[in-house]
């Protein structure tokens, strides 16, 4: 089949693409690059308006009247590609606003490439209407929202709340309208899904085992814990009770441990930061592991991430023996983090578990075979 991928977060298309590229299948994605991370794209679509004068000047507009000039030369460069974004046997969107774009905008080129193209199907994978909409009435326990309902409401629109302003309601009930359907990629995405006439299934991350090494762990001096912070997300992450939980860790044992902290980095520079790590600190506010965790486990680190019960339940395993859930509680986590330092045969144990169930569940070959077994059966 000849697949389109448009948009990429955290690496997930790459990976899909390298999976459905073995099963030989031909694959382009079309993505604005990712800020920082700069992850590869067949087709990338340029932001002239990021930096200096031109950013002031975006925003200058805007303010006055509305018109998003980034997201105009966005819908242009699409349209530039026309010829090469055309006759697709199944598109996927990896996001609701794939190019971060205005709504009408984003509407849009949702359009063209859907007009220009057969069997669109859409990702939910990062914060979309029904996500936000979900965690904004509460539904979870504790979510990505809770800083903001908390007042730590640093950058807003780290968030994700636009989507629930009117004109990206309206985009999300547009695209539901004319997507054969929608695929979650983890338990946090998937939950709020559930029952929903337009979900097709979970189907987690693919992972590219093979492009990470695993390495046992050596504790031969002291554990190494690596805590790398997004800054735009700082507060969405949870980096705050991180930062807490490793202050009271490092009062009570700074001679056993090295702290190795990193703030924004490229993504290949990023992997590679981590990789005298035994201990990797993630994110807090989830229930599932994201890309970023994945990847560490991969690479037999030990991460706090999300693993909460319905994670556990979903899996059938055990807490504690694949990843530590992080949960919202500075104390806690020093705790989880001490009972480590303390018990370093743990680290060894749940590093190798961890290698084992990535290889199990979220193997990129395995992956895409089951991608294409939701296309085909609903197409």
């Amino acid at each position: 089949m000849k697949i389109l991928l448009v948009g990429e977060y955290s690496r997930l298309h790459n990976s899909l693409k390298e999976g459905l590229e073995l099963l030989n299948h031909d694959v382009t994605i079309v993505a604005a690059k990712d800020g920082f991370k700069n992850y590869d794209v067949d087709f990338p679509i340029y932001k002239t308006y990021e930096k200096g004068f031109l950013r002031t000047f975006k925003n200058l507009i805007y303010r006055f009247t509305k018109i998003d000039l980034e997201s105009i030369q966005i819908k242009k460069q699409i349209i530039n590609l026309k010829p090469k974004l055309s006759d697709f046997d199944v598109v996927q969107f990896i996001n609701e606003a794939s190019f971060l774009c205005t709504a009408t905008i984003e509407k849009e080129i949702f359009d063209l490439i859907s007009t220009w193209n057969k069997n669109v199907f859409l990702l939910s994978c990062g914060t979309d209407y029904i996500s936000v909409k979900y965690a904004y009435d509460k539904k979870f326990r504790y979510s990505i929202l809770t800083p903001y309902l908390n007042g730590k409401d640093q950058i807003l629109s780290s968030y994700g709340l636009k989507y629930l302003e009117p004109d990206f309601v309206e985009l999300h009930h547009h695209i539901y309208k004319s997507i054969v359907g929608v695929i979650a990629s983890d338990l946090d995405y998937h939950l709020p899904l559930l029952n929903h006439p337009k979900y097709l299934g979970l189907i987690p991350n693919p992972i590219n085992t093979e492009q990470l090494e695993f390495k046992p762990l050596k504790i031969e001096d002291k554990i190494v814990i690596f805590h790398g912070i997004n800054s735009n997300n700082y507060y969405k992450k949870g980096n705050d009770i991180f930062e807490e939980a490793l202050a009271i860790i490092n009062q009570k044992y700074a001679d056993k441990i090295k702290i190795i902290t990193v703030r924004s980095l490229p993504y290949n520079e990023y992997i590679k930061t981590y990789n005298e790590a035994h201990i990797m600190l993630d994110q807090i506010y989830a229930y599932d592991q994201g890309f970023n965790a994945l990847e560490a486990m991969s690479k037999g680190k030990v991460v706090f991430t999300g693993a909460e019960k319905e994670w556990l339940e979903y899996y059938n395993i055990k807490e504690d023996t694949i990843a530590i859930n992080a949960l919202p509680d500075a104390k806690t986590i020093a705790t989880k983090l001490e009972w480590l330092i303390l018990n370093p045969e743990k680290i060894l144990e749940i590093s190798i578990q961890a290698r084992r169930f990535v290889e199990t569940h979220h193997d990129y070959k395995t992956c895409a075979e089951n991608y294409l077994k939701t296309w085909q059966n609903h197409i």
